[in-house]
């Protein structure tokens, strides 16, 4: 690596995109932006936004056959802009990777063992890793030469002790099929937290933090002293809050009900809890915002599904209070922690026992920025701290090459 490699691409490979950012670590400018959607579809459609040319974003579309093509593409877009992947000062390639199991606790520098591992990991990711794992190959053919580093989704939650993380279930059985409590959007969770003690002048080690990490996939973590000590989701995604189309906590008889009484296929209750429920089972929606504009309209389904949506919440808010036993402060963050303040309002109301309470102007402002908009007078904080977890991915991926 030459002296002036600051740049680290970050790559996020979906089962069917590609997302991306360019950052200059030097001072953590964001260079290019995009997204490759609709992979190996007639449809398919490259947005790429190149934020250092100050440009307007250029819009492709047209067949991408696969993640070969579409890096490829991507790859055609930086160079347009003078930023290539062939440039000397590309320091690296920093992947998400949604699940690392218990072997990686930190990003790592992927070798043929790191992709094996992984691999050996997908029956308990089938719908993540593997598009992880094209896309970390697809980016070794681009450039073999660079270092690829894996940031795990999973890594910041592996500090959760074993009695948060198991669950009672017979312990040869779950340990023969690795079944036991991961969590997900570590990434998001860890720089949130500290961007959170950040915002209350102090040390991670010093705060305790709830992260209500509340995008179309939603969790929430307890962060004690800069270490997740529980957190929401579990063996998958699937465990926690209401989210847009995945229920959250259910009774684990519910499936072995719809076997037997609606005769459901193990597929079809898959595809009924993780995509066909939450919000969107609840009242045909998974958007907040026009589940608000049908609640302000006097929709009561729409009405009845926010009200679970903030009693789970609520449900884990008290929770994880009682697990840290000392809170500092809530964080809300992701597309609806970040934008929905009717959300954060609900969520908070009532709770003033603990401290908590919610500034009604503050709240209602707009910003891209950490901000507090709980009242001087409330004993725990209640912040807005917006996620960027292609800057967390971006950092971790650099300081990992420069150590």
């Amino acid at each position: 690596m030459t002296a002036n490699a600051t740049r680290v691409l970050v790559l996020n490979s979906g089962s069917s995109s590609v997302k991306y950012q360019l950052l200059d670590m030097a001072g953590g400018a964001r260079l290019a932006t995009g997204l490759v959607e609709r992979i190996g579809e007639a449809t398919s459609r490259l947005a790429h936004h190149p934020l250092a040319a100050g440009g307007a974003t250029r819009e492709t579309t047209g067949p991408i056959a696969d993640h070969d093509a579409a890096l490829k593409a991507v790859a055609g877009e930086l160079a347009a802009d003078g930023l290539g992947l062939d440039s000397p000062e590309l320091a690296a390639i920093g992947h998400r990777v949604v699940h690392g199991g218990l072997k990686f606790t930190a990003p790592t520098v992927i070798d043929d063992a790191v992709l094996k591992e992984i691999e050996r990991l997908v029956p308990v990711a089938p719908l993540h890793n593997p598009a992880n794992i094209t896309g970390i190959r697809t980016a070794q053919a681009l450039r073999p030469d660079l270092p690829q580093i894996a940031v795990f989704d999973t890594a910041f939650h592996t500090t959760m002790p074993e009695h948060a993380a198991r669950y009672a279930i017979d312990v040869a059985t779950a340990d023969a099929h690795r079944i036991r409590r991961y969590g997900f959007h570590g990434t998001s969770h860890g720089y949130v937290s500290r961007r959170t003690a950040e915002l209350l002048g102090k040390a991670p080690e010093e705060v305790n933090v709830i992260v209500l990490h509340l995008g179309n996939g939603a969790s929430a973590s307890a962060v004690q002293g800069g270490r997740c000590v529980d957190t929401s989701m579990g063996l998958t995604p699937l465990e926690g809050l209401v989210m847009g189309t995945r229920s959250g906590d259910i009774d684990p008889a519910v499936t072995f009900h719809l076997e037997r009484v609606a005769g459901m296929s193990t597929d079809e209750i898959d595809e009924l809890l993780n995509k066909k429920s939450g919000l969107l089972g609840l009242c045909g929606d998974n958007d907040m915002r026009e589940i608000r504009r049908r609640i302000d309209e006097g929709d009561e389904r729409a009405a009845l599904a926010f009200d679970i949506y903030i009693h789970r919440l609520k449900k884990y808010i008290g929770a994880y209070y009682a697990v840290l036993g000392r809170v500092d402060a809530v964080a809300f963050t992701a597309g609806v922690g970040e934008n929905a303040a009717p959300v954060r309002a609900a969520a908070i109301a009532g709770l003033e026992e603990l401290g908590l309470a919610v500034d009604a102007s503050l709240n209602a402002e707009r910003s891209g920025e950490p901000r507090l908009i709980s009242p001087e007078y409330a004993r725990v904080a209640v912040a807005v701290v917006p996620t960027d977890e292609e800057l967390e991915i971006a950092r971790q991926t650099y300081a990992l090459v420069n150590a």
